[in-house]
């Protein structure tokens, strides 16, 4: 019985082995992304992955895709898993304002926030330099946005308000000096103590947040004249207010903190398309777990939903395409646990079984494209497939016991990039001579 399910089970190996080799396409110039630009088509929302958050490759590649939307398509804008503040300070640099910064290097080395490296490096500059480049020709209210999705930047975003509304809303300023004192009564620990105070007092700080909400929107008719930054005072607002339920979230099991920012991913995407008028588009930048349709996995079990999903629930119509990234072996710039200092870790090679392993002996060594549509009517692609993915926290040894996440891949993606063999993220805040650029820079860009 044992031999005859092996069998069974080698055949079906094959089986995938075989239709991926046929199904695929090679990678290795932008030109290879011709099939993937043509099953895009007129979509709004194109949805590009990473099967880590320190691997080189996932950055070019994710470059390279959005270049060509952006210049062949007009998409208006890319949103990315990081802070709002921060990647702010990116998109004024990327359209060419003054109080911008003077050069790249500068901006991204006031990345503060650990994991520093995941924007803080090498790669991201020369695609912001390419996007600033870009933008010079463009009309002032066409050029192509850098935004930051995420809802970690309580502190920068109560300092960027703070920082606004002294210069044009007294009133206002003094809600948020309100909120702000109320924080800081709860330390500087990434919401962890305040986390633990509401599971006793549940309100603590909320209703000063939902105020200072309140007082901005109504207000914000009359602030000045430069729109993008009264719609960012408005979005650290926001931030503000879901940080403040995110955290009190955190305390709880479940799934209820995971979705929380997710869903406030998902709303800011929406306040960015309203921004950007009808004909907007943009482009997603996050890991596979957020892009990646959750209902197509393991989250769907454990309660959680993700980006992916909601958008393909509320804007299919309007065409959303995700792209879902993964190699067999290389290297990753990740931390040993959270918040430890950054290194270069190998990563080993995929499981034998996994979608990677499979893609390993499929692509012989090679870089793929993959279009899921291929694959929807093979009986083979509808049970779960272990596909890896790595955090900024990443044990190798470990692996076998949760970086395999179950997949029905042609459910979870559009679109799947496979790199044979990766390598490194190149930091910022960590190369021996902060200022040396890498050999290769700006990476084909």
């Amino acid at each position: 019985m044992k031999t005859q399910k092996t069998q069974n089970h080698s055949a079906i190996s094959n089986e995938i082995i075989e239709l991926l080799n046929t199904s695929s396409s090679k990678l290795e110039t932008s030109e290879d992304l011709d099939p993937l630009m043509e099953y895009i088509g007129d979509a709004k929302y194109v949805l590009l992955g990473e099967a880590s958050h320190g691997t080189h490759e996932y950055y070019v590649w994710r470059a390279k895709i959005t270049q060509r939307l952006i210049q062949e398509k007009g998409f208006s804008f890319v949103a990315v898993e990081g802070d709002w503040p921060d990647c702010y300070r990116l998109n004024r640099y990327a359209k060419g304002h003054l109080d911008s910064g003077t050069d790249i290097y500068s901006i991204l080395n006031e990345f503060n926030r650990w994991p520093t490296w995941m924007w803080a490096n090498w790669e991201i500059a020369a695609f912001i330099d390419w996007l600033k480049n870009f933008n010079e020709n463009l009309s002032a209210d066409n050029r192509v946005g850098f935004y930051g999705l995420d809802v970690y930047s309580f502190g920068e975003s109560m300092q960027a308000i703070i920082h606004y509304l002294e210069k044009n809303d007294p009133v206002a300023l003094k809600a948020a000096k309100k909120a702000m004192t109320c924080f800081e009564n709860f330390g500087k620990d990434e919401g962890q103590t305040y986390a633990r105070a509401s599971a006793f007092v549940p309100e603590l700080c909320e209703k000063e947040v939902l105020h200072l909400l309140t007082e901005i929107r109504n207000n914000i008719a009359t602030y000045n004249s430069d729109a993008e930054n009264v719609f960012s005072t408005e979005q650290n607002a926001y931030i503000a207010r879901n940080a403040e339920k995110y955290y009190r979230a955190m305390i709880k099991n479940g799934p209820g903190s995971w979705n929380i920012r997710d869903q406030h991913m998902v709303a800011t995407l929406e306040r960015l398309m309203k921004f950007h008028g009808k004909v907007a588009k943009t482009i997603v930048w996050e890991h596979n777990t957020h892009i990646g349709d959750a209902r197509a996995t393991s989250m769907a079990s454990q309660g959680m939903i993700n980006v992916g999903q909601l958008l393909r629930e509320q804007y299919q119509i309007d065409g959303v395409v995700t792209v879902g990234f993964g190699s067999y072996k290389g290297s990753v710039v990740a931390g040993r646990s959270w918040g430890e200092a950054m290194r270069k870790i190998t990563v080993p090679e995929a499981e034998e079984g996994s979608w990677e392993h499979s893609f390993h002996i499929a692509a012989k060594g090679e870089n793929r494209l993959l279009l899921m549509n291929k694959l929807n009517r093979e009986k083979y692609f509808d049970l779960p497939i272990g596909h890896r993915a790595i955090g900024v926290v990443y044990n190798p040894e470990h692996e076998r016991f949760g970086n395999y996440v179950p997949s029905i891949m042609p459910k979870r993606y559009d679109a799947f990039i496979f790199i044979d063999e990766t390598n490194a993220l190149h930091p910022i805040h960590i190369q021996t001579d902060e200022k040396e650029i890498p050999e290769t820079y700006p990476f084909g860009m």
